[in-house]
């Protein structure tokens, strides 16, 4: 969103979209260490995500990327999005709302979004806002760099309001160095990619590092993000999948 990448805010401590980056909310983390064990009775919701979720599959082969496969990734990850249906089907997961507003339409270095991520039921309190800054990094590979923004809560609710994000700038970024999403084109026009090794740099709840997983798809984004310490232990995010995100608006770019 998520494309992001695995940043993180001292507010959050467990799961965090997208696409791209892992900043995680400390009620998310305690809802997860009370669903460790697979409840295999509850899981109806079938969209395939031992497949897109395996990191093993994602080091499949990559097929070239062109300007217009840019494009096409940035339509795909523009919209509103919701975990609702994964969050029905297992209490393991929360509804989570995922929008991601384009910015700076003109520019010509990329494609640059605006993200704001909440709980559903308090989508005034966003626990995460990120700038995703989407370009072409060789002819197998599009990055998501992300970027937190230095005074988040005044852009809250700045996806329903064009003018609002209008005055962002790229002195209000802060590049989260590191926590970039590296995506690639598969045969199905899906993109998938993670961060890289143990590059983005986590302190929150005894990691030394974060990684985030991700697939996006025209319809859903598909998000596992988590931290490991020094001895590559998992100590937070989602223990056996990653989040499910359905969209359910496209805006317009």
């Amino acid at each position: 969103l998520l494309l992001s990448t695995s940043a993180h805010d001292s507010r959050l401590t467990t799961h965090d979209l997208l696409f791209s980056s892992a900043a995680h909310d400390s009620q998310l983390t305690t809802h997860h260490s009370q669903f460790t064990a697979h409840n295999s009775h509850r899981l109806k919701f079938n969209l395939l995500l031992p497949l897109l979720f395996i990191a093993q599959v994602i080091s499949s082969q990559a097929l070239p990327v062109k300007s217009k496969d840019l494009k096409t990734l940035y339509g795909y990850m523009a919209g509103e999005f919701s975990s609702g249906a994964q969050a029905t089907a297992d209490s393991a997961f929360f509804h989570v709302m995922l929008r991601m507003a384009p910015i700076w339409k003109k520019s010509k270095d990329g494609y640059w979004l605006y993200v704001e991520q909440s709980i559903a039921t308090a989508q005034d309190k966003p626990y995460r806002q990120r700038v995703y800054h989407l370009s072409l990094e060789d002819d197998t590979t599009i990055v998501s760099q992300v970027y937190e923004l230095k005074n988040p809560l005044q852009y809250t609710g700045a996806w329903k309001d064009q003018t609002r994000l209008e005055v962002i700038t790229r002195d209000s970024l802060i590049n989260r160095q590191g926590c970039g999403i590296y995506l690639h084109k598969q045969a199905d026009m899906s993109f998938r990619g993670s961060t890289r090794d143990n590059e983005c740099l986590s302190a929150i709840r005894g990691a030394a590092y974060a990684t985030s997983e991700v697939t996006i798809l025209a319809d859903k984004v598909l998000s596992w993000d988590r931290g490991w310490d020094t001895k590559g232990v998992q100590v937070w995010g989602a223990v056996k999948s990653g989040y499910v995100f359905v969209k359910t608006e496209t805006y317009k770019l």
